[in-house]
């Protein structure tokens, strides 16, 4: 089964970072997002990536290919013109890297990534991590019988809650689960007429398309109630890179 990623976006709102490059290849912990994001993925056995490349694409497309220099020590001989990889470190993945234009929408990247589609696919961002069970998801998904299958979140609030008595705190909570709204967090799972539902590139996966499946009952919804965040802003990539820092990153579920 292949997972697309949708990578080309512009990251408009962490811009402290993404002038220099794209959303997903802001580092946690010294790895792009995007990893972090493929290694979930891949603790559950999924392993072929089509990756939708946009702005500043070329710095993904270097990443990999040059993935055992990011990955592994080198002996590199100037005067031989060579170089010795050692002790090769390196996932078990396949990894088609597709240009889609800078300013294609969500819906317009899955499109141009359609001769790429045989079957069944996950579907995701390129900027949320989360400790989703894909592969509970997969099957879930399976047994809807339907088009396609969004995962839903309920996001954390930016800031800690207190309950009050009689001008005295009796509870604090750190970071509660905001107001209680399900969000979608992507981690979708859709079956090929999805693509066929998106006219081009101006289409945008979230509006069009998915209110469509909603109104015929084809779009299920997989409630996820683990850990899930989305990097946004400087603040989201902080709070990321501080849990993992720390050893305590939630969706970091391979070993």
């Amino acid at each position: 089964m292949k997972l697309i990623i949708l990578a080309g976006g512009r990251g408009t709102r962490i811009s402290e970072e993404s002038h220099l490059r794209p959303k997903p290849m802001i580092e946690i912990g010294g790895r792009p997002i995007l990893w972090h994001i493929m290694k979930i993925y891949s603790h559950h056995g999924i392993n072929d990536f089509v990756i939708c490349c946009g702005y500043k694409g070329y710095l993904i497309k270097e990443y990999f290919a040059n993935y055992f220099l990011h990955m592994s020590d080198v002996t590199i001989d100037l005067s031989a013109n060579s170089l010795e990889v050692h002790d090769r470190r390196a996932e078990p993945w396949r990894i088609t890297l597709l240009d889609t234009g800078d300013l294609t929408e969500t819906g317009g990247r899955i499109k141009r990534a359609r001769q790429h589609i045989d079957g069944t696919f996950c579907l995701t961002y390129g900027d949320g991590v989360g400790n989703v069970d894909i592969s509970r998801l997969l099957a879930f998904h399976k047994q809807q019988k339907t088009i396609a299958t969004v995962t839903a979140m309920q996001p954390a609030g930016r800031y800690g809650s207190i309950q009050i008595e009689e001008q005295r705190v009796t509870s604090f909570l750190e970071k509660p689960r905001g107001d209680r709204q399900w969000v979608s967090g992507g981690f979708f799972v859709c079956e090929p007429e999805l693509v066929d539902r998106i006219e081009g590139d101006e289409t945008v996966l979230e509006r069009a398309p998915l209110e469509q499946l909603a109104r015929e009952r084809q779009l299920s919804v997989w409630k996820h109630e683990g850990f899930w965040a989305a990097m946004d802003t400087l603040r989201d990539k902080n709070y990321l890179e501080e849990l993992w820092s720390s050893d305590r990153a939630p969706w970091k579920v391979w070993t």
